[in-house]
């Protein structure tokens, strides 16, 4: 078989994925022809990252499929122009980056390590914190990512509530669904993971009321969205004392102005969207994969519901 596969990333990161996909490909026994400058209506697969040169999908009539180089599609999924299947990227190193990051700033809040690195004046205050056993995790999200971060908690001796739209089953973790579940999910969580995806339907996930039924102290970590929490609601909580700490990854808008309020929040940790990023070794193999799959007449991986929005 013998494609024309289009870059349709970053240009800056084309010299790093070249021989990357170029390999995976040949591993595959797929004839590629891949480059950032193929004419439209030789494209046989377009790989793709929204902060790419392809905005309009239109001339792009003999491609068979459009493959994501991000987890998120929000950026891309109401775009009127595409019509071919899309796929979003779901790989080792953005599931590896993840529970990375999520398991380390658990493990910090519940230790409380932050006393301990910064404690200017020296302060010998003993007292042992809780073990994880008796510490609930609450992670609304149960995708790919989401079940891997439960998973390495649940390793760690965390209790761990996972919250979906639909029913999901973990071995493992107590799984709850739909709006009641939502809120059960919230109450009682000392500390709440954010990985649901970007739809109109999760905006303000976290709005003042669900953030009220978290018990008084509890964390957030946000490495999913921005859009997921309602930032007025959550620094009200955070300036009355009934969140005790957020540390958030991901925000409306990026990079977070100079001026926002979190960035001198004393209870607010900002880490500048690094939780988890497309490796690109790793993402070579799922590209290449996917298009053997499609060429063979095989189902797609990680195939996007266009109506649900992931």
């Amino acid at each position: 078989m013998s494609v024309n596969v289009l870059f349709a990333g970053r240009p800056d990161r084309w010299a790093e994925y070249q021989p990357l996909l170029d390999a995976a490909l040949a591993r595959e026994g797929i004839d590629a022809h891949v480059s950032p400058e193929i004419a439209p209506e030789e494209v046989d697969y377009i790989v793709y990252a929204p902060n790419g040169p392809v905005q309009d999908f239109t001339s792009y009539t003999r491609a068979k499929a459009v493959l994501s180089l991000w987890a998120g599609v929000e950026k891309i999924v109401d775009n009127e122009t595409l019509t071919q299947p899309l796929t979003r990227m779901v790989d080792d190193g953005l599931r590896r980056g993840m529970v990375e990051w999520v398991t380390g700033h658990v493990l910090r809040h519940h230790l409380g390590m932050d006393a301990h690195i910064v404690n200017p004046d020296c302060v010998w205050k003993q007292g042992a914190p809780p073990l994880a056993p008796d510490r609930p995790v609450t992670i609304l999200g149960l995708g790919a990512l989401g079940i891997a971060c439960a998973e390495a908690l649940m390793g760690l001796g965390f209790p761990v509530t996972g919250w979906s739209r639909g029913p999901k089953d973990v071995p493992g973790v107590r799984c709850l669904a739909g709006n009641a579940g939502l809120d059960a999910a919230l109450e009682g969580a000392e500390i709440v993971v954010l990985l649901l995806p970007q739809t109109p339907e999760t905006e303000n996930t976290l709005d003042a009321r669900r953030l009220a039924l978290l018990p008084r102290g509890a964390v957030i970590l946000n490495p999913g969205r921005g859009p997921l929490i309602d930032d007025d609601a959550l620094l009200a909580a955070l300036d009355e004392g009934h969140i005790g700490h957020a540390t958030l990854d991901t925000f409306r808008v990026e990079p977070l102005p100079d001026d926002h309020p979190y960035w001198r929040h004393p209870r607010v940790t900002v880490t500048p969207h690094i939780a988890s990023d497309t490796r690109a070794g790793t993402a070579a193999d799922v590209i290449a994969e996917n298009i053997r799959r499609s060429e063979a007449g095989e189902p797609l991986l990680h195939l996007v519901n266009r109506t649900l929005g992931y």
